[in-house]
């Protein structure tokens, strides 16, 4: 019997990502946890527990007391927040994992799952199906924190032994939490002001093209990346994750298809500098080949899925 550790529980990916795991594994073999004390008001299908990443001590008691053998670490400053207060983010997205790594190898957990970003790479990497192995030169902090993670992860498998795994998440897009400050959070809260009758006006240029991916299948890659058998893991720094790439002005004529009297203004603004160095798209065969990872949501089929679903879903919030 698996007993499993999320931190940031209550986050964008790990609001879904704790229900699946519950799902799977039953809420009672769940442990949640966050900073936001507040947040546990989510999680009445599992436990929840309040807790700092900073806390190492904390953590480590956490998980000798409760036998936890698996974590998955989704705590984490994003990108444009980072770049807001860069020590601080550094600071915390490298010491907690550090953290967690040193508590795996001690208490020789079973598993380790850690998030990196299509924001590793930078200006100098290929633009077009970026591939898993090139030139990693990101130029903000959460990019620079993210690499520096991924060498760490294969760091403490080639010489601790320690079953890390990780994926390249491309722009998560979901209707089940508020964007979260992240450069590609645009495409999460323009169906949200269309929903609400509102004008859009978006923080990138019209022709910005990104990796995109909605939540159902970043959460499905994550449980066939965790479940998959250990040989077949032959990345251990993190894998590429592709799915769709759509530019704003793309998204907005998707919505109009719903929503005819939608309108979008553009107001390219930081953020725009930061999406200007990240891939336009991403070859993720290494995955597709290791373990059998295939996307199934493209644009049309995601803006249906979320349009039929946030309005129930902001309702039950009120």
């Amino acid at each position: 019997m698996e007993t499993i550790l999320i931190t940031g529980a209550a986050g964008q990916l790990g609001s879904e990502l704790t229900l699946a795991l519950a799902n799977m594994h039953g809420g009672d073999r769940i442990i949640a946890t966050d900073i936001n004390e507040a947040s546990a008001c989510k999680f009445d299908y599992c436990r929840f527990m309040p807790l700092d990443v900073m806390d190492r001590q904390k953590m480590a008691e956490i998980v000798k007391t409760e036998t936890v053998t698996q974590i998955y670490h989704l705590a984490a400053i994003l990108s444009a927040t980072s770049e807001k207060n860069p020590i601080f983010a550094w600071n915390l997205n490298m010491e907690s994992l550090l953290s967690i790594l040193e508590i795996a190898k001690e208490q020789k957990l079973n598993k380790i799952y850690w998030p990196s970003s299509i924001a590793v790479f930078g200006p100098n990497t290929p633009m077009q199906n970026t591939p898993q192995d090139c030139v990693m030169d990101p130029n903000t902090v959460y990019g620079i924190s993210k690499q520096a993670g991924e060498r760490w992860c294969a760091y403490y498998f080639e010489k601790y032994g320690v079953d890390v795994r990780s994926l390249r998440y491309p722009g998560l897009i979901g209707y089940k939490s508020m964007p979260g400050g992240g450069t590609t959070d645009y495409a999460v809260d323009i169906f949200h002001k269309a929903i609400e009758g509102e004008d859009f006006e978006c923080f990138l240029s019209e022709d910005t093209y990104l990796p995109m991916m909605y939540m159902d299948d970043a959460i499905k890659a994550t449980l066939d990346l965790m479940h998959a058998p250990a040989e077949q893991i032959k990345v251990r720094s993190s894998y590429n994750l592709g799915g769709i790439s759509f530019s704003p002005k793309e998204i907005h004529e998707c919505i109009k298809q719903h929503y005819p009297n939608f309108n979008i203004s553009y107001k390219p603004d930081f953020r725009q500098e930061i999406a200007d160095t990240w891939p336009d798209s991403i070859d993720d065969s290494a995955a597709q080949n290791d373990w059998g990872w295939q996307h199934s949501f493209g644009l049309e089929e995601m803006t249906k899925d979320i349009l039929a679903n946030l309005p129930a879903y902001l309702v039950n919030l009120k």
